[in-house]
């Protein structure tokens, strides 16, 4: 086609009605999947969408039902952190996953700094989304009460404790440290220590929690190491920490198992055997926990499966017409125990 020449005429729903031979209210029908059309008239409207290369504008229809088909999922992580966490991916991958078979296109929306929560806020009270699932949401969360004040419907993938009452779905993140933490501790080790991270949501304080309950009064501070984030450098910094107060330390639970996989690379490096000097576990049964040497124990948690049914809550929310509640879904975890303690 030349520079010049003019752009081809988009066949519109008037085309197919003339083709087909057939009202354009008749052709609308078929295209919002209508009963009452008799298969005669379908046959010659579907052959007719074929041969005028009709194509359904979208964003027109949406507008008419006030609707623009499209979930954001939200995830407050650093960049690095979103591009390297096994588990963001997993949520992505279920949420997607469940909302494709619905028709609904993901939206994915990183949260890094104070400037992109204003952002984010902006583009959720534009009608872009119907629906929203948030991941990692922080203390003092300004996107979920954005989304409480614009009324939109809503689930969070974990539970801050002083968030809005959005509905969510989660795991037991305090019963599961605490059984992983027992087990670690049963293995005859006595200077039990914690690589904490995450601790500005609940996941990272209620581990620190369960690691907390397992140990009882044999829980020492000094032997937790508080870092930032679920991150294998968090791990090397944190088991470096926790060698240099007490170089006598036997076993780790590590917040994660990237941050676990970090932690085994710095004992290595000081010439400490794992399990056999030092016993460590993590949390997530993610590629790192399989990536590490030895073979990584650890709790499994079901992230695909998180997402699957925070995008499910979302759907059902929009369907009944409702915002969140603040209900919650309680998904079942498991202790995977393997060579590294």
């Amino acid at each position: 086609m030349s520079p010049t020449a003019p752009r081809p005429k988009r066949a519109t729903i008037f085309d197919v009605a003339a083709e087909a031979g057939v009202s354009r209210g008749t052709v609308s029908r078929v295209l919002n999947g209508e009963p009452y059309v008799s298969e005669s008239a379908r046959a010659a409207i579907e052959a007719a969408i074929a041969k005028v290369g009709y194509v359904r504008n979208t964003a027109a229809r949406n507008l008419a039902r006030q609707s623009s088909g499209a979930i954001a999922l939200i995830v407050h992580e650093p960049h690095s952190v979103f591009v390297d966490d096994p588990n963001i991916g997993n949520i992505l991958l279920g949420t997607n996953g469940a909302l494709s078979a619905a028709d609904y296109q993901l939206v994915t929306l990183v949260i890094e700094t104070d400037r992109d929560s204003e952002r984010v806020s902006g583009y959720l009270g534009g009608g872009f989304v119907d629906g929203a699932i948030i991941v990692s949401a922080r203390e003092g969360d300004p996107i979920s009460r954005a989304i409480a004040e614009l009324r939109l419907p809503a689930v969070m993938i974990g539970r801050p404790d002083n968030q809005p009452r959005l509905a969510w779905v989660g795991i037991d993140n305090r019963g599961a440290a605490q059984q992983i933490s027992e087990r670690l501790a049963a293995t005859g080790r006595h200077r039990v220590g914690m690589i904490a991270a995450g601790l500005d949501r609940d996941s990272g304080r209620d581990r620190l929690a369960g690691f907390r309950d397992a140990l009882g009064e044999r829980f020492d501070a000094d032997l937790v190491s508080r870092q930032p984030f679920y991150t294998f450098d968090a791990g090397v910094a944190g088991m470096t920490e926790l060698l240099e107060r007490d170089p006598a330390i036997d076993g780790v639970f590590a917040a994660s198992d990237a941050v676990a996989a970090g932690a085994i690379d710095v004992l290595r490096a000081r010439g400490r055997r794992v399990p056999e000097d030092v016993g460590v576990v993590g949390f997530d049964d993610s590629a790192w926990a399989m990536r590490s040497q030895p073979l990584l124990s650890t709790v499994r948690q079901p992230a695909a499966s998180l997402g699957a049914r925070a995008a499910e809550l979302v759907l059902e929310q929009i369907r009944s017409g409702g915002t969140s509640g603040d209900g919650g879904v309680v998904l079942d975890t498991e202790v995977v125990w393997r060579a590294s303690a």
